[in-house]
């Protein structure tokens, strides 16, 4: 088959690929996208959609933060269908060792002008009637935002297709050379640069980055009005969030402006299969329950699973792959795929223009992933 020829081929229909796709094409570039399998499916539709601020590093409070504004501005183009909310977040303190992270996490956000505010016992009970009583207090983030990631994600590609993007739908990247992509219809797409946004999978055509797949669990109740006014999540999330090899659940429940409730969450590795662990499905509920007693009341309609892309530290690789000229990976962002999207968008074509960038691109090269290695 003859070659087509474009500036830019995006390998990866979810959200990373469809806000790389979508920044390439408003840069001026020719670009095509190409997706295997459902466009703005995969991890982005089975992701919950928090537009968190996080502080495990500067490096990722930079990035999260960076692209919470981003978010920000782009809501105000959004349709309803993507259900954006800036209703906030609270980070949930079940005893005084959880409330000293509180006043930590408070001090950190503070100094670098992020909006945050500490709840105890009572202002945390009046702020969510249906936590437990105990608790010992918490962090309110009033800039965390929530957005319906497949229809977020869908917006940003119908963008960039009204600009020119041209997807190929149904097709896959097998191989990458410094000027195109091959797919596995013996097409081959010409290009000055090519994009690896495929999650989990860059991992298989990559093995050197260790890109592992992370699977979760998610269940949505029916339409409850009222019940939840904010994201909770407890404290002892982070907890598990960093383990690396062991399987953890913690409480994580999110309002969605249908009135259901969406609630998380969990962490595996080791398996690639899909289908829902019961055990570990039943152990997040569980821990819901136990943060949220009134939520064994509610009906359930829905559960799935998702990979997430988790790297070694915890940080995204957006940048030249090594080894490779012109090819570009943006992938490994664990749990803030969908947080970070935009912000991994604008940096990465910075990177490709030879653009100046609003944060240093510097924590996220993938080099730095070969280094850890030897």
């Amino acid at each position: 088959m003859s070659p087509a020829n474009y500036d830019a081929v995006v390998a990866g229909g979810g959200i990373v690929g469809a806000a790389c796709a979508h920044e390439l094409v408003l840069s001026g570039m020719r670009v095509a996208l190409v997706e295997p399998s459902v466009i703005c499916g995969g991890a982005t539709a089975a992701g919950m959609g928090h537009l968190a601020v996080m502080d495990d590093s500067e490096a990722q409070f930079a990035l999260t933060r960076y692209s919470q504004l981003l978010w920000k501005e782009l809501a105000q183009r959004l349709p309803v269908s993507a259900e954006y909310s800036a209703s906030g977040a609270i980070w949930v303190a079940a005893d005084a060792e959880e409330m000293a992270e509180v006043d930590r996490k408070h001090r950190f956000y503070s100094q670098r002008g992020v909006p945050a505010e500490i709840l105890d016992a009572q202002e945390l009970a009046e702020a969510e009637p249906n936590l437990r009583p105990g608790l010992a207090g918490g962090l309110l983030l009033p800039d965390d935002g929530l957005v319906y990631p497949p229809c977020a994600a869908r917006f940003l590609m119908g963008e960039a297709v009204a600009s020119g993007l041209q997807i190929y739908h149904g097709r896959r990247v097998v191989q990458v050379t410094g000027n195109g992509a091959q797919l596995d219809d013996d097409a081959f797409l010409s290009a000055t640069f090519t994009v690896i946004a495929t999650g989990a999978m860059a991992g298989k055509m990559f093995p050197a980055i260790n890109v592992q797949p992370r699977k979760g669990h998610l269940l949505i109740t029916d339409r409850y009005p009222g019940f939840l006014r904010r994201q909770l999540i407890e404290l002892g999330y982070l907890k598990s969030a960093h383990s690396l090899d062991v399987d953890s659940v913690a409480f994580n429940v999110q309002p969605r402006l249908t009135g259901q409730l969406l609630i998380g969450s969990s962490r595996q590795y080791g398996s690639e299969d899909p289908a829902v662990d019961n055990h570990i499905l039943q152990a997040m509920l569980q821990r819901a329950i136990e943060y949220m007693p009134g939520l064994a009341g509610l009906s359930a309609i829905r559960t799935w699973t998702g990979f997430r892309a988790a790297t070694p530290d915890k940080l995204p690789l957006i940048g030249i792959c090594p080894g490779y000229e012109n090819v570009y990976l943006a992938t490994g962002h664990e749990g803030l795929g969908i947080s970070t999207s935009l912000a991994t968008g604008k940096i990465l074509v910075d990177q490709i223009l030879n653009r100046e960038s609003a944060i240093s691109r510097e924590p996220y090269l993938p080099e730095r992933v070969y280094a850890l290695h030897g």
